[in-house]
């Protein structure tokens, strides 16, 4: 007989766990469906988030900003540090830790919700029945009356830079090295690369960015992106637009890539290659033929704005349908999905997805860039604080990067923020509850920040709309 269930979430990633958590809390009898990681012979709860992407990273960036905050910055604030080295595998052992942590941590949380939790592979049938293949090779029949697809996304591979065992390798492959390279190249200069090529930058490789689109970070504003890669080259990491890799070869311990820029053709030596050229929805073996769920054309599940599927009571969330693939982008689509699911009406407000890469300074945005509301043919005013005038940075000795604040013209409504600033991915979280609730520049510039903080940046970013900021020399008019 087949176990039938109210809702069966398939994939436990950042948008199933929470669907899955969320659809127990409101008494729905849940099951989990989550296939086995080999390399560590354990199921992958959390996703690729928690086991080889936002938590492992952050891990090292953490660690790795604070030894080059004490090799390289201490002594300027009276900290005198002497033969500071940094241990590579003990710091990958502590990011395994927080791992490990954080994935028992997860299954506690299903356990103590009543979800039902099944450890391999699933296949969608017409129906909503899914025939289950467990880790073992022992095969069950589950029904639900609804169905969540989170399969999550992984890594795009590309044929010129095929990936080897320990040489080439993609951004949960840079996540294990167990020493620095001497030099690194990195294919594709986004979020994931930027990352992944702070990290090693500040271990000590030299790194080379290899980027295919002529413009830096184009998804950010363009203010912003120019002053992030002023940091970037500040820091020592050099980025190549417009290069387009065409091959590589290996010979011995190093891998030769070739690539095209506007000057021609080019080759680079390098000792490891990580290969981040985005992320792909993962549906493999996940849909029979009668199954009734369609992709796109680019290969994501097809739903609507309430995440459903062109099956009935078959949804799907997170990086397996479109929108940016971030994990809060799909956490709040897990959770929506859930409570339309027991009859509630909530939306996720896709206008309002923060977007983060947590480099050195921090980069963060939300909203409309400058240059998509002129584009549009609307009318924006700007107001920008550096914060080099921010007393909470200069405090800290660390003083790059602004604040920039977007409005409506004719409205003062806020259409967007955007950071670059130590801590940015914490500040833009003022900013999303500022324009969920429809703010002006003008109530944010009325709203009270405590001070000394680097929040105070978005406080007067607000007031420089209107040319009111305080901690900004005025300009004299020319006559």
């Amino acid at each position: 007989m087949p176990t039938t269930f109210d809702v069966i979430v398939i994939g436990a990633g950042p948008a199933g766990y929470h669907a899955a958590i969320r659809c127990a809390q409101l008494g729905l009898n849940t099951a989990m469906i989550e296939k086995w990681l080999d390399k560590d012979d354990k199921p992958a709860y959390g996703g690729t988030c928690l086991n080889v992407g936002c938590i492992p990273s952050k891990a090292l960036l953490e660690a790795s900003y604070k030894f080059v905050e004490a090799r390289d910055h201490f002594s300027e604030i009276g900290i005198k540090v002497k033969n500071i080295s940094i241990d590579v595998p003990a710091m990958m052992a502590r990011k395994d830790e927080v791992v490990g942590n954080l994935t028992s941590g997860i299954a506690g949380l299903l356990t103590s919700n009543g979800v039902t939790t099944y450890e391999g592979v699933a296949k969608l049938h017409a129906n909503r029945q899914v025939d289950f293949t467990a880790h073992d090779g022992a095969t069950e029949q589950l029904n639900a009356e609804n169905i969540i697809i989170a399969t999550g996304s992984v890594p795009v591979e590309i044929p010129s830079c095929p990936l080897t065992e320990d040489l080439i390798v993609d951004s949960a492959g840079a996540l294990e090295f167990l020493s620095t390279p001497k030099r690194l190249g990195v294919i594709g200069a986004g979020i994931i690369g930027l990352e992944l090529g702070s990290v090693w930058n500040r271990l000590g490789s030299e790194v080379v960015m290899l980027e295919a689109l002529d413009d830096f970070l184009p998804a950010a504003d363009q203010q912003i992106a120019k002053e992030a890669a002023k940091q970037f080259k500040k820091q020592g990491m050099e980025i190549r637009l417009g290069a387009r890799v065409t091959g590589t070869e290996i010979k011995g311990k190093k891998v030769t890539v070739t690539y095209s820029d506007a000057e021609g053709d080019k080759k680079e030596v390098f000792d490891k290659v990580i290969v981040a050229v985005g992320r792909r929805p993962y549906t493999e073996e996940l849909l029979a033929a009668d199954s009734g769920v369609a992709l796109d054309e680019r290969g994501f599940v097809f739903v609507n704005d309430t995440c459903l599927t062109n099956a009935p009571s078959v949804y799907a969330v997170g990086d397996v349908v479109r929108g940016p693939m971030l994990a809060h982008k799909g956490m709040e689509e897990g959770i929506m999905v859930a409570e339309r699911i027991k009859g509630k009406m909530p939306l996720v407000n896709y206008d309002l997805v923060p977007s983060v890469v947590y480099t050195h300074p921090e980069i963060a945005w939300v909203g409309k860039t400058e240059q998509e509301i002129k584009a549009a043919g609307d009318e924006c005013q700007v107001g920008t604080f550096p914060m080099a005038a921010s007393g909470r940075a200069m405090a800290n000795n660390d003083t790059a990067g602004l604040v920039k604040v977007v409005t409506d013209k004719s409205t003062d409504r806020i259409l967007g923020v955007h950071i670059i600033s130590a801590q940015a991915s914490e500040m833009i979280a003022e900013a999303v509850i500022a324009m969920e609730f429809g703010a002006s520049a003008e109530d944010l510039g009325l709203t009270m920040f405590a001070h000394p903080t680097l929040s105070e940046g978005l406080h007067e970013a607000a007031l420089a709309v209107s040319g009111h900021a305080i901690h900004i020399a005025k300009r004299k008019r020319k006559k």
